[in-house]
């Protein structure tokens, strides 16, 4: 096995889609309704979007490959905090938010997740940021069990959309070095 890390470049938007189609469900509540994680997916994680995000320069995204096949992608969003429940105790003048962080399920506890966290908190410092901050489900405990072991504490928390369910989320921060 060997990961690499890199920046996703126009041309890996069908990967990450396809990554995303595979991911996002693990990181949704049991009983969240495949419509609504399907209708997600379409809207926000197509490869038409993430040829919007990689277009973007407030975003960076990272994509985790094992001897060239996509393991795993994160995204880093920089600019104004919407949610009031975030900017009540996120600074969004010093901090970036990392969106978006998924594995596959097959390299769960294989060192992927831990690589492609390390160069995404090395891309969240090259941003300026003091800090780095995330929403994750509250039920979803093997990743904020991941998150904690990488310094991310909860400071609040806040309400998520999936279709037409709405999720409580833990906001996560951690200082950047």
């Amino acid at each position: 096995m060997s990961i690499t890390v890199r920046h996703a470049t126009r041309g890996d938007e069908q990967p990450l889609h396809a990554l995303a189609t595979l991911t996002f469900g693990l990181a949704c509540p049991p009983g969240t309704a495949q419509a609504d994680i399907d209708a997600f997916v379409a809207t926000h994680l197509s490869a038409e979007r993430f040829a919007d995000y990689l277009a973007d320069p407030a975003r960076t995204v990272l994509l985790a490959s094992d001897e060239n096949r996509p393991v795993g992608y994160a995204m880093l969003v920089r600019g104004p905090i919407t949610d009031p429940d975030v900017a009540a105790v996120v600074d969004p003048g010093t901090s970036v938010e990392l969106s978006k962080f998924y594995v596959a399920p097959d390299r769960h506890g294989s060192g992927t997740a831990h690589a492609l966290m390390t160069a995404t908190l090395a891309a969240a410092a090259e941003t300026g940021a003091a800090s780095c901050w995330l929403g994750v489900n509250q039920q979803n405990v093997r990743a904020a069990k991941f998150y904690a072991k990488h310094g991310f504490a909860i400071v609040g928390v806040k309400r998520f959309l999936v279709g037409s369910q709405w999720h409580d989320d833990h906001i996560r921060r951690r200082a950047l070095p």
